[in-house]
C-alpha cells in the first residue's frame, strides 16, 4: 500500500519551523512557560503526524517497524524507570502527557520519531549499510545529549542524582542500534522529504535552549 503526498511541502516546513520557534520563545519566557510545557505532548504528536503524511510506503514492514519501535521504546523506559538498571535512576514528570504506570505513553512515539528522522538522513547518504546503522544510532544519542538539560528543566523527567549518568548514554546507544538496525534492514522505502527538516529543527531547538542556559 502506498500513499501519495497530500500536503504541500514548503508550507509544512514553514509550519514546523514556526512551531519550534514558538515553543522556544514560550519555554524561555517565565509567564508563558507553564502553558507551553502543557503543549509539549501536542507538539510531539503534531510533528509525528506531519512526518507520517509524507511517508509514502505503508507496507507491512513499515507498519511492523512503527509498532516495534513504539513498543520497544515504551517497555525499555518502563524497565528503566522501575529497575534503575538500564539508564540510571530517573522518573518522568507531567510534561509528556498521559502516563501508564509512571511512563508517558508518548515516549514510545518519541523513540519512533527519533529513529525515523535519523534513519532517513543517514540512509540518504550511506544506503543500507552498517555505517548507516552506527551513524544513525550516534545521531540519536547526540540528540538525547541535547535534549537532557531541556527535558529536566521543563519537567519531562528528572534524575535522582547530580547529573545525567554516563550509563544513560551507553544504554541509549544500545537501544538506538537495535531500532536503527530494524529501520535500515526492513524492506520499506526510507524516503521522506520532511524528515531532514524535522531533524534540523529539533537540533536547533535544543541547541538554542542549551545556549540560553549560559545567559
Amino acid at each position: 500500500m502506498t500513499q501519495s503526498l497530500i500536503l504541500p511541502l514548503r508550507p509544512i516546513i514553514g509550519l514546523l519551523g514556526a512551531m519550534h520557534l514558538a515553543g522556544f520563545i514560550g519555554l524561555q519566557w517565565g509567564w508563558l512557560r507553564p502553558l507551553f510545557e502543557q503543549l509539549i505532548a501536542f507538539n510531539l504528536i503534531g510533528t509525528a503526524l506531519l512526518l507520517l503524511f509524507f511517508h509514502s510506503d505503508w507496507n507491512r514492514a513499515f507498519v511492523g517497524f512503527g509498532g516495534l519501535a513504539f513498543l520497544i521504546g515504551f517497555w525499555i523506559e518502563w524497565l528503566g524507570v522501575h529497575t534503575g538498571l538500564i539508564f540510571g535512576r530517573y522518573a518522568y514528570g507531567p510534561s509528556l502527557g498521559y502516563a501508564w504506570d509512571g511512563i508517558p505513553v508518548l515516549i514510545g512515539l518519541n523513540w519512533f520519531l527519533l529513529t525515523y528522522v535519523s534513519g532517513v538522513v543517514v540512509y540518504l547518504r550511506l544506503g543500507p549499510s552498517w555505517a548507516s546503522i552506527g551513524l544513525g544510532a550516534l545521531l540519536m544519542v547526540g540528540l538525547d545529549y541535547l535534549i537532557e538539560p531541556v527535558a529536566i528543566r521543563h519537567h519531562m523527567w528528572h534524575w535522582f542524582g547530580e547529573a545525567v549518568p554516563l550509563q544513560n548514554y551507553l544504554a541509549w546507544l544500545v537501544v538506538a542500534l537495535v531500532l536503527m538496525y530494524l529501520f535500515i534492514k526492513l524492506p520499506f522505502r526510507k524516503e521522506n522529504p520532511l524528515a531532514p527538516w524535522i531533524l534540523l529543527f529539533q537540533a536547533l531547538f535544543f541547541v538554542a535552549h542549551n545556549i540560553s542556559y549560559f545567559f
